[in-house]
């Protein structure tokens, strides 16, 4: 039986993100994946369209289903869309005895939101605490914290003030910084700069939810923090100049890259 991961997360119909991409990454890997869907949007290469999130009680009841039967050896959760949902899912994870990454999305790679203004505190107070890794971009940085990282050196910074609110690692990703993608990990003590050279392909869509994904595959398979995070960054950066046209906007990362002749 391989590794099981379960992604707790929106759906995106055009497949470049979200649940769809949390799945094809962990198929990539070698895990089986499982998926929680906490929202449904209509979402293509251009935006999202619409967004609609599922009742507390549909997402508690996907989460038993298969925690209480096939088990879990990490957990990623992504879209959450409402407060009552990020408090719920928080809740879930606190009674799990597997790893947890916390990908803390606020908002699409177009600029649409997809968690609400008023779920900010319950993402800080409730689902952060529980996190074994919270891997925030610098966008949803600013949105939980205020800091506006400009450089590699305010990355320290923001990680210290997304380790206030409990999680017990953070991956901090710089790649809407100028210059090579370099992400810091850190738990407080020990730092790890995660470095890879910028490929120029705007086809990115799907980077955020690729890389928990792949972390929370690493952490599947017995893993170190800093052994996932690594994996996955090789992973997402061989995916990010993969990246391939699709419609008429942004394109997704290439989950199956590695198998390409």
């Amino acid at each position: 039986m391989p590794p099981r991961v379960l992604t707790v997360a929106g759906s995106d119909s055009g497949g470049g993100a979200g649940v769809q991409a949390d799945l094809k990454t962990m198929l990539a890997l070698g895990v089986h994946g499982m998926s929680v869907i906490t929202a449904v949007t209509a979402q293509n290469s251009l935006g999202v369209q619409g967004a609609w999130e599922l009742p507390v009680e549909a997402v508690r009841a996907q989460y038993r289903s298969v925690v209480d039967d096939i088990g879990v050896q990490a957990v990623k959760t992504g879209m959450l869309a409402s407060a009552e949902l990020v408090e719920a899912v928080a809740e879930l994870i606190s009674t799990t005895d597997a790893p947890a990454v916390v990908d803390p999305v606020g908002v699409s790679k177009h600029g649409d939101p997809l968690l609400a203004a008023s779920a900010l505190d319950s993402v800080r107070t409730r689902l952060l605490p529980v996190a074994t890794v919270a891997t925030p971009n610098l966008d949803e940085v600013a949105q939980l914290t205020g800091i506006r990282a400009e450089s590699e050196g305010d990355l320290r910074r923001a990680a210290d003030a997304m380790l206030e609110f409990g999680p017990r690692w953070v991956l901090i990703k710089g790649g809407h910084l100028a210059g090579d993608a370099v992400d810091l990990l850190t738990d407080g003590s020990a730092e790890h700069w995660l470095r890879a050279p910028r490929h120029d392909n705007r086809h990115t869509h799907g980077t955020g939810c690729t890389l928990a994904s792949a972390l929370a595959s690493g952490l599947a398979k017995g893993l170190s923090v800093p052994e996932a995070a690594t994996e996955a960054k090789a992973y997402v950066t061989g995916a990010i100049e993969a990246g391939f046209a699709l419609g008429a906007g942004i394109g997704p990362v290439d989950h199956g890259w590695r198998f390409r002749d």
